[in-house]
């Protein structure tokens, strides 16, 4: 059964799925877990897309995604745990992975703790330096396995489910999506405002408070 034509950034990946399969959504979410600036998420919607039409199946598409996920990562966190800070120094730029933004990401994990690996996941940005940054900060490896796995089960099951239930409908929901895509946009944005305006209130109250 033919797929629909993939719309979007989903569209490029079309070649790579309709000749490798299964091996391009293992080795672009490997990739991606580690550092490198591939689509991995990407392939695994459309390749879920594709498992909604019956051309893939979608249990497979969701353990090869979920496997990768968590192979990529752990070679992430060996990464940083050998020598990852000079390695971003020194070829992070390559990579669009400057050492501030590395140092961002390392203040942030050590802020929000362990469980943050599960959140990173779902954040681009995070996702591909989750490894890199448990590494470096020391975090101990069976507990980065721990929350690891916990978050790229449910990345590689909310991933797979919603690309399965697209299915033939893809084309009609982007279109949908494209159409609305300002609004939800802004509504974004007034959020993140709204929440860095609280946190700036509670601090200066804070302040006001905390006695001199």
């Amino acid at each position: 059964m033919a797929p629909p034509p993939l719309p979007g950034p989903l569209a490029d990946l079309a070649p790579l799925l309709d000749r490798y399969g299964y091996l391009a959504v293992g080795a672009l979410v490997f990739l991606e877990d580690f550092g490198i600036p591939v689509p991995g998420e990407t392939v695994l919607i459309a390749a879920s897309v594709y498992a909604g039409v019956g051309r893939l199946d979608i249990v497979a598409v969701a353990a090869v995604a979920f496997l990768a996920a968590v192979l990529g990562d752990n070679l992430g966190y060996l990464i940083g745990r050998t020598g990852g800070r000079a390695l971003v120094t020194r070829y992070g730029r390559y990579v669009f992975l400057t050492p501030e933004r590395f140092q961002a990401a390392e203040a942030f994990f050590e802020r929000r703790g362990a469980p943050i690996i599960v959140v990173a996941r779902f954040i681009d940005g995070l996702r591909q330096v989750n490894g890199l940054v448990a590494g470096t900060t020391g975090m101990p490896w069976h507990r980065f396995l721990l929350y690891n796995v916990i978050g790229a089960v449910l990345w590689a099951g909310t991933w797979a489910g919603i690309g399965y239930a697209a299915g033939f409908h893809i084309t009609a929901i982007y279109r949908e999506f494209s159409q609305y895509q300002t609004y939800f946009l802004i509504a974004i944005g007034v959020v993140v405002v709204a929440l860095i305006a609280r946190h700036l209130l509670r601090r200066r109250a804070r302040r006001r408070t905390t006695p001199h």
